[in-house]
């Protein structure tokens, strides 16, 4: 019970972390004139941090893997927030609809070549070790 207890304890930290970090970016941007919101400086700090291992994967891992999962009912606020603005179901929507779909194809399609080229590079590494084990073992007979 207390390994469980200590889990739970550990995500709240965790979350209560990534809260803390969308709370900088907030404050940050109402210091500076940066047009993004807050949540997005935040996780951009988020991320600058984890590149220069400053905060450890481990120390967020567990409380993003609880965020993930309800990350669509994150986001009923703000669909539910659009009716107090008609304007964005007009032609404004309707271009804020193409500029959304076309960057959401865009950036699947760059995940995908991406991810693509490191997975031929993964391939040729391991591919690359298997033929240095190889020659190793032959040298040994």
């Amino acid at each position: 019970m207390s390994k469980m207890l200590w889990k739970l304890v550990k995500i709240v930290l965790q979350v209560f972390f990534l809260y803390v970090l969308s709370v900088l970016g907030g404050v940050i941007v109402n210091m500076l004139p940066l047009p993004l919101p807050g949540s997005i400086i935040g996780l951009i700090i988020l991320l600058v941090l984890l590149h220069m291992r400053i905060v450890p994967k481990q120390f967020v891992a567990d409380g993003a893997g609880f965020l993930l999962p309800i990350l669509t009912l994150l986001f009923i606020p703000a669909t539910v927030g659009v009716i107090n603005y008609p304007e964005l179901l007009s032609w404004y929507g309707i271009t804020l609809l193409f500029i959304t779909v076309v960057s959401t194809i865009f950036a699947l399609g760059m995940t995908a070549k991406i991810a693509q080229k490191l997975e031929k590079k993964e391939s040729l590494k391991s591919l690359s070790e298997e033929k240095g084990a190889e020659k190793s073992y032959a040298s040994n007979d």
